[in-house]
């Protein structure tokens, strides 16, 4: 229980970089582009790329990096988050999304409190979220340890353009959206059926990932390979 207030602390930080990296690459690729939005999404991406991957390998011994609501509601049904810890997570998540916001507005000389008026809504627009989050979390549960920062920032970095919801995965992500009127924000309006979408993701593949563990032995039959130990975020 000591360790709380660090792993909180480390949460709350981490999002709220997070946040303002994907909130202010998107302002200043909005100004730099021309207009251009394929050019725009793409310093987006490149930039949220880098910058989860260092957040990972950052933050990650100390809390998990989870910096999501879904992947921490994951790890406490797996039993690697208490009840006391689960919803102070989500707290420090949130907050640090809010707080990364208001940092990417600060930066940028923009107003620092506003809500964005960018509706996002659509079965589409659902089902890439449920798509995104699903992956994800299929990511963060079968990655090997020593990869799974590189896995994951390398799989947001394709979702931002195979889904079409440029892959927000995250609810922390879509409630500091939604306190930017960006490039990156999302209406209040569109937020709570894409929080819908990304928790039916993560459960989706909270599903797959039991279907895909190898069955107990259970029999003295030798194998040809000893079964290679899992290892999880």
């Amino acid at each position: 229980m000591s360790d709380l207030p660090r792993k909180l602390f480390a949460e709350l930080l981490g999002t709220a970089l997070l946040l303002a990296i994907v909130i202010g690459s998107g302002v200043m690729a909005q100004r730099l582009s021309g207009g251009n939005t394929a050019v725009a999404l793409l310093a987006n991406t490149l930039a949220t790329v880098g910058g989860l991957y260092v957040l990972i390998e950052v933050f990650g011994p100390v809390s998990g990096a989870h910096f999501n609501p879904t992947v921490s509601v994951v790890m406490a049904w797996r039993g690697e988050l208490t009840r006391v810890e689960l919803p102070a997570y989500l707290v420090a998540q949130l907050s640090g999304a809010v707080l990364g916001a208001w940092l990417a507005h600060a930066m940028f000389d923009m107003s620092l409190f506003q809500v964005s008026t960018q509706l996002r809504s659509g079965t589409g627009q659902w089902i890439a979220e449920a798509v995104a989050t699903f992956g994800l979390l299929l990511v963060i549960l079968r990655a090997p340890r020593a990869r799974a920062a590189a896995m994951v920032a390398a799989y947001i970095g394709a979702a931002y353009w195979f889904t079409a919801s440029t892959s927000f995965a995250n609810p922390a992500a879509v409630v500091g959206r939604v306190f930017s009127n960006s490039f990156a924000g999302i209406a209040p309006a569109s937020a709570p059926a894409f929080i819908v979408a990304e928790f039916i993701g993560a459960a989706l593949a909270v599903g797959v990932h039991q279907l895909l563990l190898p069955p107990r032995s259970a029999g003295r039959e030798a194998l040809p390979h000893p079964p290679t130990p899992e290892r999880h975020v």
